[in-house]
This record gives structure tokens, sequence and C-alpha cells, in this order.
């Protein structure tokens, strides 16, 4: 069964892709790049194994783990608590998770990460 719009929003947007757009001729922008035209051809082009494998293993985790990063803002206040001492790199550790699964999602599609995701690197430098 083929992508729901939904579905390829969430996939364009774990990668770090922009968004779409619903402009039928938009002759200028990220949409252009050869990267995101692959992106998109394999989101149309699957086998019914494949995006399986991307609903079950990588939205699904993804959408969790996404939720997770948002959760951490309830934990944010206490530092110490009895003998539970709240971890000060929670969110930072829950992002980078994140990243990890949105990086295996983009070598899964064969596509290179999106802009939003970057290289990996923690410093961008350009000259």
């Amino acid at each position: 069964m083929a992508f729901t719009d939904a579905e390829k929003t969430d996939i364009r947007r774990y990668c770090g892709y922009p968004v779409f757009g619903g402009q039928p001729v938009q002759a200028f922008g990220h949409r252009f790049y050869q990267q995101y035209g692959t992106l998109e051809f394999r989101l149309n082009n699957l086998q019914p194994s494949e995006e399986a494998v991307i609903r079950t293993t990588y939205l699904t985790n993804l959408t969790q783990l996404e939720s997770d990063i948002v959760g951490t803002r309830s934990n944010l206040d206490t530092d110490q608590a009895a003998v539970w001492t709240h971890n000060k790199n929670e969110q930072r550790d829950r992002e980078q998770l994140f990243d990890s699964w949105r990086r295996k999602l983009c070598g899964f599609l064969g596509v290179p990460p999106g802009s939003a995701l970057g290289n990996g690197n923690s410093i961008n430098l350009v000259v």
C-alpha cells in the first residue's frame, strides 16, 4: 500500500528535508535538488515489504522518540529528588538517539540526510 501524504510528510521531515509544497510548477528551490528527487522517487516506488519496514520500524520509533524529546520538558526543573538524580543531558541524549534513527532511515532509503539533519558533524564550516 502506498504511503499516505501524512506518512510522506513525516518521512521527509525525519530525513531532514524541507516541506514539499503544493504548487504544481515551481521551477526553483529544494524540489529540484537531485537528492530530493531521489527521495520522492523512492517514496513512490518502494516494494510493499520495504514500505512495511519503514512503517513498523522507522515511523513508529521515530514518532515515539520525537515525543520523548518533547516529554523531557517535564523533567527540566528537577536536578535531584531523594536518591533519584536527573540526567542533565537527557534532552541532548534523546536528540542524539532521535537523530541517529533519522540517519538510519536516510540510509535505508539510500538518500543523504537533508539540510535540516545536517551531515552528522557537530561543527559545519563554510569556506
